[in-house]
């Protein structure tokens, strides 16, 4: 018997198996196409064990109220194929077994909070920067979520006063992630994110951008930790000018722990949605008949 996982990203899907909930035991990476060659793959890794539950991190924005008649959909995405798709009904259909269904991001942090960095905090946020750029929480051990889950990327945000970019994002312009997600620097730039590590603007740049969010969350959730995750915080030299920035904006308005062990990376590396998942998982088997 084993508890199931699904990582649902916007590029791929990772798919886990663990007895535990715990320690993987087998996986996969699938590309995200359409919904109907994705899930053909992912139903073909699963088929092959007998699962207890499953726990579920995808792409949004997506439907986490179950009072609503499109919970468990993939909702508003620009993804060709998967807007409003009923995701969880399509796996639930499949596989009868108690399900959780979250964003990805929510997953990074439950993740995190659990086996990573989180651990020794009673909340955490994690927030990924890549090709978008998505948050999720965990306050008092459980995953902030209400009426929809939070949409930490589009928050608004002051523009640096070197700035002239116009933004990238399709619904907001200058939110967060039209700023500072990976598409965006490569815009504003005229180069990929990778070629610029040694532009001490571009990332001085970028700093302001994400300081700012997390001063904002701060604000608002008072969390213990940051993890910050996404193929654009694999430049490492980010993490110090974060941290300043991000001094200098609370401007000592607040009290916080210090920076350099709030403001961190993943301890558990790319594996901390998949990680979440699992035990996200293990804890439906638990809540759900």
């Amino acid at each position: 018997m084993y508890y199931g996982a699904i990582e649902a990203g916007g590029t791929k899907f990772v798919c886990a198996v663990s007895r535990n909930g715990v320690d993987i035991e087998e996986r996969t990476s699938i590309p995200t196409t359409t919904p109907e060659e994705t899930l053909k793959h992912v139903f073909a890794f699963f088929d092959s064990y007998t699962l207890i539950s499953m726990g579920i991190g995808s792409f949004g924005p997506i439907d986490v109220n179950k009072d609503s008649g499109t919970y468990g959909f993939i909702t508003s995405t620009p993804k060709p194929g998967w807007g409003f798709f009923d995701f969880l009904g399509e796996i639930k259909s499949r596989y009868n077994v108690p399900t959780a269904w979250t964003t990805d991001v929510n997953a990074s942090a439950y993740g995190e909070f659990r086996k990573g960095g989180g651990q020794k905090s009673g909340s955490c946020v994690y927030l990924t920067v890549g090709t978008g750029i998505g948050g999720g929480a965990v306050v008092d051990g459980k995953v902030l979520e209400g009426f929809g889950h939070p949409e930490m990327g589009h928050i608004l945000v002051r523009r640096h006063p070197e700035d002239d970019y116009e933004g990238n994002c399709p619904y907001h312009a200058d939110c967060l992630e039209g700023m500072a997600a990976g598409p965006a620097i490569e815009k504003r730039h005229g180069y990929k994110a990778g070629t610029l590590a040694g532009d001490e603007k571009v990332w001085g740049m970028e700093a302001y951008y994400i300081a700012q969010a997390l001063v904002q969350y701060t604000l608002i959730l008072r969390p213990e930790v940051f993890i910050l995750g996404g193929g654009v915080m694999k430049q490492n030299q980010l993490f110090p000018l974060i941290r300043t920035e991000y001094q200098r904006l609370l401007n000592n308005y607040v009290e916080t722990p210090a920076p350099e062990t709030m403001i961190t990376a993943p301890a558990l590396g790319d594996d901390a949605a998949i990680t979440g998942c699992l035990l996200l998982a293990e804890e439906a088997e638990v809540q759900l008949p």
